[in-house]
């Protein structure tokens, strides 16, 4: 069986460099050997965005250390300053927003609220709830935290040209759109 990248090598007719094997290479070609009647080609992608993941997330996580944030709270108050001026959600909006559960949203603003970072008031619109805002320490940390968090990701992408990045985002948007049923 023909890897993608050869297939697309041969028809298009464009010298490419030949890939380095990798150990998703190695796993795929033992069970080709060991189970030749399975086609085993989609561990070629799972394999690669389990070991990716891991590795992008080590990668993050040491950038919002160095901001004194885990990926949880660099998440919550991304989304509140994202959300534009008075920078506050109802925990509601901030649950669908960050797309965690009720209990988990519930632990993070125990957390940054401790810290100093946002306050939970009362609703103007219902006082039965209450709602959460940046305050201006945590304001200062994520316009500190976010440039450093894209310029990591920007390195971790570095290898890619703008065509190889267009490609990556609309082939996972395609199965994002298809697999997801979440909130946009």
């Amino acid at each position: 069986m023909a890897h993608s990248y050869l297939i697309a090598k041969e028809s298009s007719g464009i010298a490419y460099p030949e890939p380095v094997a990798d150990h998703v290479d190695r796993v795929v070609a033992q069970w080709a050997a060991e189970r030749p009647d399975l086609d085993v080609s989609p561990m070629e992608v799972f394999g690669r965005l389990k070991r990716l993941y891991r590795l992008v997330d080590a990668e993050l996580n040491r950038t919002f250390a160095e901001h004194g944030l885990d990926a949880a709270s660099f998440d919550v108050l991304a989304t509140l300053k994202r959300s534009g001026p008075p920078y506050r959600l109802t925990p509601t909006g901030l649950m669908q927003s960050a797309m965690v559960t009720s209990g988990a949203i519930t632990q993070r603003l125990d957390r940054l609220e401790a810290r100093g970072l946002v306050t939970r008031t009362r609703s103007d619109l219902d006082r039965r709830s209450r709602d959460v805002e940046l305050t201006p320490e945590g304001h200062a940390l994520i316009e500190r935290a976010l440039p450093a968090h894209l310029a990591t990701e920007h390195r971790i992408l570095a290898d890619l040209d703008d065509t190889g990045t267009a490609a990556l985002v609309e082939a996972m948007r395609t199965l994002l759109v298809t697999l997801d049923d979440g909130p946009v």
